[in-house]
């Protein structure tokens, strides 16, 4: 019989590429970690765990259990969710993860909500690229995670099967100039108007804020120059002030905007990311995580009113 707390360890092995980073994620010692995967060889009755020079890597059967372990210890989170929501919204735990603008933005409002409704529910969250955010899910290390799907995406879900999303609030991308710019003076502009400028832009490999912009650059019929790509939007409004290129950015990402930078509307129908909650498929809806997005849905749309009414403040101040 395999030990399922080894698969864990095995599972950590794999995703760290060493055994001291297994061991510290897991809060073991470097020779817990080995004795571990010893042990779990001599129950499989293969090698599970090659090392070289450059760290550990999964012989083949090794990958193939790394496979079943993510599935089983999915349905034991799933088990232990139930188990603890017997007692309803009186006890539990709850686990999130959040995209970083939404968890400088959204989430500490809607965790405080649902701590005052919810005090017993044991919650925790998970900062997490939106790709990351649902690796966790399918891991079972979290119930519940914040994603990111753009106006291109609507037809099916952008993560692949086994996940469910729902929708909670279209968040609209805004142009952000240096306060110099010789378009700054403009309230709204179209993206057309920007095709030679350069451009501040999300990795691509991470950030779906990234695909939703060369997608609608390409509709405006230009191919746009990149000068620096981050994931960190203060950081790129710091290259906009400096005079490095414009943003594309979203609205919960301007939650502190620089003093030496303006927002400016794309229009009356701006591109859009869609901000979703999303769920392995198939798994138990606990109390605590049905609450939680209620409270999601219900802060978002608050926050989504009063940032609204900022930006359309300001554009009319500047």
């Amino acid at each position: 019989m395999l030990d399922v707390r080894r698969m864990r360890v095995l599972r950590e092995v794999a995703q760290r590429g060493s055994f001291s980073a297994a061991a510290e994620a897991l809060a073991y010692t470097q020779s817990a970690v080995s004795q571990q995967i010893a042990a779990l060889e001599r129950e499989a009755g293969v090698k599970l765990v090659e090392r070289s020079a450059r760290g550990v890597y999964l012989t083949e059967a090794g990958a193939i259990l790394v496979g079943h372990a993510d599935a089983i210890l999915a349905r034991l989170a799933d088990a232990e969710a139930e188990l603890e929501a017997l007692a309803g919204l009186r006890g539990g735990r709850l686990r999130l993860a959040a995209f970083p603008s939404a968890g400088a933005s959204v989430m500490p409002r809607a965790i405080a909500v649902f701590r005052e409704r919810h005090p017993a529910v044991d919650l925790s969250l998970q900062p997490a690229e939106p790709e990351d955010g649902v690796a966790l899910l399918r891991a079972g290390e979290v119930d519940l995670a914040l994603t990111i799907a753009s106006t291109f995406d609507e037809s099916s879900c952008m993560y692949g099967p086994g996940i469910e999303e729902q929708h909670l609030l279209d968040d609209p991308m805004y142009v952000i100039l240096p306060e110099t710019h010789a378009l700054a003076h403009r309230r709204s502009l179209r993206l057309a108007d920007l095709a030679e400028e350069q451009w501040m832009l999300g990795s691509t490999g991470t950030c779906p804020d990234a695909t939703i912009f060369l997608r609608s650059c390409q509709a405006a019929g230009f191919e746009p120059r990149i000068a620096f790509a981050s994931n960190d939007y203060p950081s790129i409004q710091g290259f906009v002030a400096a005079g490095m290129g414009l943003a594309f950015v979203p609205d919960l990402a301007l939650i502190n905007l620089r003093d030496d930078v303006v927002v400016r509307s794309l229009g009356a129908r701006p591109p859009v990311r869609r901000i979703m909650a999303a769920t392995l498929k198939g798994s138990y809806c606990s109390p605590a995580r049905e609450a939680m997005l209620e409270v999601l849905a219900e802060v978002l749309a608050e926050v989504a009113a009063e940032f609204g009414a900022a930006r359309r403040e300001l554009s009319l101040a500047s």
